[in-house]
């Protein structure tokens, strides 16, 4: 990457923007990370109603040879034929009422896939697993995806996922890309496979910001006041105050915590509202100018009827969130799973599910696939399914918790300004 890209804001067209085609439920809906599902219950109300109180049991895995997850454990596993797939809604390839990558997963394996459609988002999908698993039951699912953030943590601290057999991933090893290996909040993939990512960025209408936009500074820009937006989600919120001051999130202190939320209390008088998805009907209304936004939710805008509006990965970066395949404890059929994770990351396999899902893919190589066997152009080149070397550089993750404390202490810094 050159100079110039490095510091060159990317504006991505909105007719290469593929966050989600069709008029389904929008990812930004599903997702609610830390703290936006638990803002008004309170954290330690919200854990103690899921039965876990905030906790720091560990679950007792076993040792040596019989530890659970251990080469020796898994040389002990073997396929049953089936297994317990728990998922977010529209999340997969559907045709018919069936879908297809699963069946031919079916034809290839002989393994059944029981597919649920039953995680709306992670807080309440946590707070339904968590005692089963704290009382040292199954949960009733054999794989589950969970995005990056305060509740996969938890169910890693706990131990209450199984450590993957790498030995088993080969696809894994040879496809995926590098935006999705040895993520921060799980070094070397120890329990964790992605299953879908994508970006939050800036969303805006450039017939009433008067300009293009190049920054996260541009959200603190007086000419805006009374028609920014920013986002509801605490997580979003502080890791854009992060980026503002030039602080990796992923490294940042609770020191460094503290200034973004003084840069965001400074903004706070130019702010219209902190949105939930209502965000971008703001946008498209006019309400907003400029706004914090998800990338699928512009596209969507733009095959609705508003055209203008734009999605851009700003000189300081972009949030980069990942939705992850992870294997409960006490799984009934952990075998039967792992097989599914290794055939997903086939470039064939990644490519079918991802023409229909159009985040961004997991399997760089299934690119190619899309383009010439699915003759799908549009998504083959979006920038925002397969991103460039450019954007990968700008992506940062989030801050992975260490503990409760510190998730605590993140809510009580940031919540006070959107609660104001």
């Amino acid at each position: 990457m050159t100079e110039h890209e490095a510091n060159e804001p990317m504006s991505v067209d909105p007719a290469l923007v593929r966050g989600l085609t069709e008029p389904r439920i929008s990812r930004g809906k599903l997702v609610q990370r830390a703290g936006a599902g638990v803002l008004a219950l309170g954290v330690a109300g919200f854990l103690e109603a899921c039965g876990v109180g905030g906790a720091n049991k560990k679950a007792s895995t076993g040792t040596g040879a019989n530890e659970i997850g251990s080469t020796a454990w898994w040389a002990k596993q073997k396929q049953a034929g089936t297994f317990q797939f728990a998922n977010w809604p529209y999340y997969i390839d559907t045709s018919h009422g069936k879908h297809p990558t699963l069946e031919q997963f079916t034809k290839a394996t002989g393994i059944k896939v029981n597919y649920e459609e039953v995680i709306q988002n992670n807080d309440s999908f946590y707070a339904k697993i968590a005692p089963s698993l704290q009382g040292g039951q199954g949960t009733g699912y054999d794989m589950v995806v969970m995005t990056n953030g305060w509740y996969l943590t938890e169910l890693i601290n706990h131990r209450w996922l199984i450590p993957l057999d790498h030995s088993r991933l080969p696809n894994f090893a040879k496809y995926a890309g590098s935006l999705v290996k040895s993520p921060s909040y799980d070094p070397a993939n120890k329990y964790t496979t992605a299953w879908q990512s994508g970006f939050t960025g800036i969303g805006y209408d450039p017939r009433l910001t008067g300009r293009e936009i190049t920054s996260v500074e541009d959200l603190w820009d007086p000419k805006f006041s009374g028609h920014i937006g920013m986002m509801s989600d605490n997580t979003e919120l502080g890791s854009v105050g992060l980026l503002k001051l030039g602080i990796n999130p992923v490294t940042s202190t609770q020191a460094d915590w503290h200034k973004a939320a003084n840069i965001l209390k400074q903004q706070r008088h130019m702010v219209r509202q902190y949105y939930d998805q209502s965000y971008i009907q703001a946008l498209e209304n006019g309400d907003t100018w400029i706004s914090q936004a998800w990338s699928g939710d512009i596209f969507q805008a733009n095959e609705n009827g508003y055209p203008h509006l734009k999605f851009v990965v700003p000189h300081e970066g972009v949030m980069h969130w990942t939705d992850n395949m992870a294997i409960p404890l006490h799984a009934a059929h952990p075998a039967d799973a792992l097989a599914w994770m290794n055939f997903y990351y086939q470039p064939k396999i990644a490519a079918e599910v991802e023409d229909w899902v159009n985040y961004i893919c997991p399997v760089p190589s299934a690119k190619s696939y899309i383009a010439k066997q699915l003759d799908d152009p549009t998504v083959a080149h979006s920038p925002l399914v397969f991103p460039t070397a450019a954007m990968t550089a700008k992506a940062h993750e989030y801050y992975t918790f260490k503990n409760f404390n510190e998730f605590n202490t993140w809510n009580g810094i940031f919540n006070p300004i959107i609660q104001s």
